[in-house]
């Protein structure tokens, strides 16, 4: 919705009584008269849409004259339509918008929350109606609409709630508007790390520069590139499965997308993340229980295949603290566990006669 529609509906529906004697002594007019007046006065609202939302324009009162008046509030009332019109390109004034006209922001910054925090959120704008403004700017590619910066959830509660959303609307770049998002969830402290991990490669994706991304995070460097190379390492389904994880930090993150090197780990986890009592905890333990399966175990078995030239499968060993096991598939080589038994004992005695 553009300035000049958000305005557009809001000329009183009745007029006071001097505007209609004006406007039947109008009529009375020659033809002539009005194909004049008219037009000047469209295209004076066309530019000024404001000007034809007199009861947000009060002026003081006006010299003595009908044509010095007139002179006088027209002038008045320019004037406070450029202060709104000003306030408004500022950010610096909260109008209420249809939230169907509103769209989220380019990138995510936050990962979807439980039914019950949204349910409390729905129901305490119900009561109290919302107190903080969402921060929008006109949306750079559809005109008349708008594009969200911060204030995603207050927008999904307003919608559900089928009542207009108080923002400020207020022209931003792309740098500014990411800048603007990540700030406002670092003020409130209620964005987690991999929220935040999420939020910076969503950035990096899109070809953002690092120090923008540090900007709008409110991170060192290094705390950047701890970020990205946790959001990188642990796969997307992984880390989408375990939630936002508010009770989790950097450091255990960290912890659990180092162990994503081993690809026992990666098999385990990936198992554990369709099990549909993992789907039933908390974010948090979800973590804690995908942590756990990830640790490193002395008695966890390591794998290993070997195959031939052609790339078949013939044995698959498995070893652990205690024994070896080595199992050879008689159906791709018959003779070769035979091979293997007859040797065995002199591959012992000479491995004795080494020591």
């Amino acid at each position: 919705m553009s300035r000049k529609a958000l305005f557009a509906n809001l000329t009183p529906a009745s007029a006071s009584a001097a505007e209609s004697e004006a406007t039947v002594k109008s009529e009375d007019r020659t033809g002539d008269d009005k194909s004049v007046a008219d037009p000047i006065r469209a295209a004076r609202l066309r530019s000024r849409p404001i000007l034809g939302a007199p009861e947000l324009i009060k002026t003081a009162a006006a010299p003595v004259g009908a044509l010095g008046q007139s002179l006088s509030e027209f002038k008045a009332q320019s004037e406070r339509a450029s202060a709104i019109e000003r306030q408004l390109a500022e950010g610096q004034a909260v109008v209420d918008l249809d939230p169907t006209l509103i769209d989220p922001s380019f990138v995510k910054d936050r990962m979807p929350t439980s039914k019950e925090a949204h349910a409390r959120l729905v129901e305490a704008i119900r009561e109290h109606g919302q107190q903080v403004p969402i921060l929008v700017r006109p949306h750079p590619n559809n005109i008349g609409r708008y594009q969200v910066a911060y204030g995603h959830r207050r927008l999904r509660a307003a919608l559900e709630l089928q009542r207009t959303v108080r923002a400020v609307v207020k022209a931003l770049s792309d740098d500014e508007l990411v800048i603007a998002q990540g700030q406002e969830n670092n003020e409130r402290q209620d964005l987690s790390f991999i929220e935040k991990a999420r939020f910076a490669r969503g950035l990096e994706e899109r070809g953002f520069k690092r120090d923008t991304i540090m900007t709008a995070l409110s991170v060192y460097k290094s705390d950047l590139s701890n970020m990205l190379s946790v959001i990188s390492r642990i796969p997307e389904d992984v880390v989408n499965a375990i939630g936002p994880a508010l009770g989790i930090g950097r450091r255990g993150w960290i912890d659990l997308a180092e162990r994503f090197s081993d690809p026992f780990v990666a098999e385990s986890v990936a198992a554990l993340i369709l099990a549909p009592d993992f789907l039933a905890l908390e974010s948090d333990q979800r973590f804690r229980r995908a942590h756990a399966v990830a640790r490193p175990s002395l008695e966890r078995p390591r794998f290993e295949n070997w195959t031939t030239a052609e790339g078949t499968k013939f044995a698959k060993i498995v070893q652990n603290a205690e024994k070896i096991s080595v199992t050879i598939d008689r159906r791709v080589v018959p003779e070769f566990g035979d091979f293997i038994l007859e040797r065995l004992q002199s591959l012992y005695e000479e491995f004795k006669s080494r020591r």
